[in-house]
């Protein structure tokens, strides 16, 4: 059966939380010690909220010691923040160069239809968001479509529909198209932002993500692929690959700390920022699925 279209769909405003100040206040509380902690509080409150209203920002604020300004200049300035609620299911689709000569803004042309709404925009059931980016750094496989965080290469227009009945259903990291994409991240570290990547160590041949790891009172150089779905590393020492590993930034010795815990085996995420914008996730445990590059 064919996928509703948003004008057919019963009407549903976007839902969202409202901001608890306490559980902003404990927020900022876990992260007092880092450097370039408001990333991260944004990103945890945005987690809580499903996105970040006027009162989480100058919740934020208030908390935090920082001006109003400050805080809203980071939450416009990262893609990864969204000032307005957003659908159930996140689409966002690439315009760059090598994906526009390929025929993305046809894609898009085609999601807005299916969707009922323009990039953006909401559909009024709550369902989706469409939003466009100009790179997503897989310029060689374009058209590039993410879906709720699985990505999808060499989009047609004529699967779009497809593509949306999926997302419907739930969609897996193992989805039709995912298993075909590797490409490279650059990636810097939140704190100092100081690129990260390491040529002279290649993987997967690829420049690889240099890092410091720790665990208990060994200390080791880390060095992980760059590749979206690759798990391989290399360390100048043993490293426990069962155990969650403590990564540091090799430049300001911050800690690569993310929020939340891994989806799968409940160890710290690490966080990276994406050159070009855009978040980037991995599990502390290098035996995890999890420790596969996952973009945000």
């Amino acid at each position: 059966m064919a996928p509703r279209t948003a004008s057919e769909a019963q009407p549903r405003t976007p839902t969202r939380r409202d901001v608890d100040v306490g559980t902003v206040k404990a927020i900022v509380q876990r992260h007092s010690s880092d450097r370039g902690g408001l990333i991260a509080v944004l990103e945890e409150v945005q987690a809580d909220c499903g996105y970040l209203p006027e009162d989480a920002l100058r919740a934020v604020a208030d908390q935090t010691g920082r001006s109003l300004v400050d805080v809203y200049g980071i939450a416009t300035f990262y893609r990864f923040f969204s000032l307005k609620p957003r659908g159930k299911h996140l689409i966002c689709a690439c315009l760059g160069t090598a994906c526009h000569v390929r025929g993305s803004p046809r894609v898009v042309e085609e999601l807005e239809q299916q969707l009922g709404i323009r990039a953006g925009g909401t559909t009024p059931d709550g369902e989706f968001t469409l939003e466009t980016v100009n790179c997503l750094g897989a310029c060689a496989l374009g058209p590039v479509v993410v879906i709720d965080g699985v990505y999808f290469s060499k989009v047609k227009r004529t699967g779009i529909r497809a593509l949306l009945e999926e997302a419907r259903l739930g969609l897996s990291r193992n989805a039709e198209g995912q298993g075909d994409l590797a490409f490279p991240v650059e990636v810097s570290c939140p704190r100092c932002n100081h690129g990260l990547m390491d040529g002279a160590v290649p993987i997967d041949g690829r420049a690889s993500i240099r890092v410091r790891a720790s665990v208990g009172p060994r200390q080791s150089r880390l060095w992980l692929s760059s590749l979206y779905g690759s798990r391989r590393f290399v360390a100048d020492q043993d490293l426990p690959a069962d155990q969650a590993l403590n990564l540091f930034c090799p430049h300001c010795h911050g800690l690569l700390a993310g929020t939340g815990d891994c989806p799968d085996c409940r160890a710290p995420m690490a966080r990276l920022i994406v050159q070009g914008g855009g978040i980037a996730r991995l599990c502390s445990r290098l035996s995890c699925r999890g420790a596969a590059m996952e973009l945000a």
